[in-house]
């Protein structure tokens, strides 16, 4: 599986430096030698320069060819990101959370099918189990990821407990 990551924008200069726009949280992956997959095959990062959003790749030496690369996508594996992006105590990738049942006082209220971020919270969008729609429940609904609702997650399980998240549900 591959997530996009970064866009490559317009040169800067004269010597193949680009703008780079990053759709990542993790800003830390854009290093010399690291490789990414983009639109027109790997490419490798020669320079990178998070002050200015600046980057330099091999191969990618005059402005005429870094002008190949404006607008190129890269996009990084789920192997490539577990090893060049850390996270703290209790962070997870979204691409682990999803599929997770979620769990709300032993009931199980459906599982997540991806993660929007709206704002500067993140949601889990839910698809409600077929059971609870057979009750009337909405098919689908938003958890917000924030510790009010999050009680705990255990990625070997692929299982979320909540709190609160039924309330979330019945409103819906």
């Amino acid at each position: 599986m591959r997530f996009f990551i970064a866009q490559i924008g317009r040169t800067v200069g004269i010597n193949g430096d680009l703008k780079l726009h990053i759709h990542s949280d993790f800003p830390e992956q854009f290093q010399a030698n690291n490789r990414f997959e983009s639109d027109i095959g790997v490419l490798e990062i020669k320079s990178y320069d998070p002050k200015r959003g600046i980057i330099a790749f091999v191969g990618y030496a005059s402005r005429e060819d870094a002008k190949k690369l404006t607008n190129v996508k890269l996009y990084a594996s789920d192997e490539q990101t577990k090893e060049h992006c850390f996270l703290k105590q209790g962070e997870y990738f979204w691409f682990d959370i999803e599929g997770c049942k979620i769990v709300d006082n032993g009931e199980d209220l459906g599982t997540v099918i991806s993660i929007e971020r709206l704002a500067d919270i993140d949601y889990m969008s839910i698809e409600t189990s077929s059971s609870l729609v057979e009750q009337g429940f909405a098919k689908s609904f938003l958890i917000p990821y924030i510790p009010r609702y999050i009680a705990s997650v255990n990625l070997e399980k692929k299982e979320i407990t909540t709190q609160d998240a039924k309330e979330i549900l019945e409103a819906s």
